[in-house]
């Protein structure tokens, strides 16, 4: 590996306090969509899960803290969510 080359620092898991923030269109019902996707994958922290709307009020942005077990886990999440067509962005 060269001095430009960088490698991703690697993830011990698990993690209890994975923090995920999901872009997604603002629209009625969405926020219950995607805590049900990420639910179906892992534990959610509810007591860290916060909203927030773009200034014109078009997109939509929740984080959220969960435990993280693995890589496939979280591809999964990010798969299902991206899926439903109104997630524009998963970080």
């Amino acid at each position: 590996m060269t001095d430009k080359e960088v490698k991703a620092p690697k993830i011990e898991f698990p993690v209890t306090d994975y923090p995920v923030k999901v872009i997604s269109d603002t629209g009625v019902g969405n926020k219950d969509k995607i805590l049900d996707i990420v639910r179906k994958h892992a534990k959610i922290n509810d007591n860290r899960v916060d909203e927030r709307s773009s200034t014109n009020g078009k997109y939509t942005t929740i984080q959220l803290h969960i435990v993280a077990t693995g890589q496939d886990q979280l591809y999964d999440i990010n798969s299902e969510l991206r899926a439903t067509g109104f997630v524009h962005m998963v970080l």
